[in-house]
């Protein structure tokens, strides 16, 4: 089943879609009057609705049902090191799949690539059309912001005010210290995790959080930053699927 995000919500128990949406749909995917696509709001609610009519470039679709929500009961940001490649691209994809809720690309010390302001600029309006891609096959009820490059500073300040954050490290106690971090979650809260670029995090960042950050390890073998952040929101994601 089709999925189509839209802003407002239905009128007259119809959405008139349009734009490229529409295009795709009735074009590409050459949706039928009688078929069902799934139609979801930017407040998250979700509908099951029936096209039901084509006028002019514009598709109707009239609602069947309204369905649940498809999102985590917790607000999972991912402050992401800018990798080399095309690896960011790789990371925004499977974790908007795993249920990241905003995705902060950070220059961090020893991040191999380092971007002019008109790079930065479309490189995240590059990964926001792919967050979208990706909302829409793993049948997300939002598409997950994707934030403006930040410096480490900023997305240090930017994450004090989330309830739970988590860096993974060389944490003391193993996996221990994963497994405590993951018991202690509660629903509702709103989680940060902050994944290093492929030099790791410079001194100074770790001693800027080491107070504020509860350290974790991801096991016993180094993982690239793209598997350390897959690895990381599949973790919180079963966490949290629990509640």
């Amino acid at each position: 089943m089709q999925q189509v995000f839209v802003n407002e919500a239905p009128i007259n128990s119809q959405f008139h879609i349009t734009g490229q949406d529409a295009h795709h749909l009735s074009k590409v995917v050459r949706l039928k009057v009688g078929e069902k696509i799934r139609v979801s709001v930017s407040d998250g609610t979700n509908y099951i609705c029936e096209v039901s009519d084509f006028q002019d470039k514009d598709l109707i679709a009239s609602v069947v049902e309204q369905v649940p929500s498809t999102e985590l009961p917790n607000k999972i940001y991912l402050f992401q090191a800018i990798p080399k490649g095309d690896r960011m691209e790789t990371i925004i994809e499977k974790c908007v799949e795993l249920g990241a809720f905003e995705i902060i690309p950070v220059e961090m010390k020893n991040c191999i690539v380092k971007l002019d302001e008109k790079k930065k600029k479309s490189k995240v309006e590059r990964y926001q059309a792919i967050a979208k891609s990706a909302a829409e096959q793993s049948k997300r009820s939002i598409i997950p912001q994707i934030h403006s490059v930040m410096t480490f500073k900023e997305a240090f300040e930017y994450a004090k005010s989330l309830d739970v954050l988590l860096l993974p490290y060389e944490s003391k106690n193993g996996m221990q210290d994963t497994f405590d971090a993951l018991a202690g979650l509660k629903s509702g809260q709103s989680i940060g995790v902050f994944i290093g670029p492929e030099g790791g995090f410079a001194p100074s960042e770790i001693e800027m959080t080491e107070n504020v950050m509860k350290f974790i390890s991801l096991g016993h073998r180094i993982l690239r930053t793209d598997t350390a952040a897959i690895c990381s929101l599949s973790m919180l994601m079963l966490k949290c699927e629990e509640f």
